[in-house]
């Protein structure tokens, strides 16, 4: 059985292809890359959600890690692409969070949703009215 083992591992080896689909610097950006799927899915979301110190720590951590690929050898290109389009995303989520909760997008919010409510209310008494004038 060790023979059979090690005579297809020596196939997959062989193949520069498989060789790289079948290492850790294929898998670990592969499965890494959630992480900035993530972050780009999140930027739909409202920034009442994004955690400060949570978006810090990420940027600190890509940009870490961008380092890291390109300082290992063989260098990982696809670690540094993960990393990099995450720390774009945490950049984006950083300048969203800074801005609702420091720069007054939350006032500002509050201030367009107040006139959005005012517009709908508006709207509904000049049905009720429409609705009275036409009744009689």
């Amino acid at each position: 059985m060790a023979a059979l083992v090690k005579a297809i591992n020596a196939k997959i080896r062989s193949n520069p292809v498989s060789d790289y689909l079948c290492s850790t610097h294929f898998w670990g950006p592969a499965s890494n890359f959630g992480i900035p799927i993530a972050a780009v899915m999140d930027t739909q979301k409202s920034p009442e959600l994004i955690s400060g110190t949570m978006t810090g720590a990420l940027i600190i951590y890509s940009a870490t890690f961008m380092r890291y690929s390109l300082a290992v050898t063989p260098k990982n290109y696809l670690l540094f692409a993960c990393h990099f389009i995450n720390e774009g995303s945490q950049l984006v989520q950083g300048y969203r969070y800074l801005d609702w909760h420091r720069w007054g997008g939350k006032e500002k919010a509050g201030v367009q949703g107040v006139v959005a409510s005012a517009k709908e209310t508006a709207v509904v008494a000049e049905d009720k009215v429409k609705a009275a004038v036409g009744a009689k």
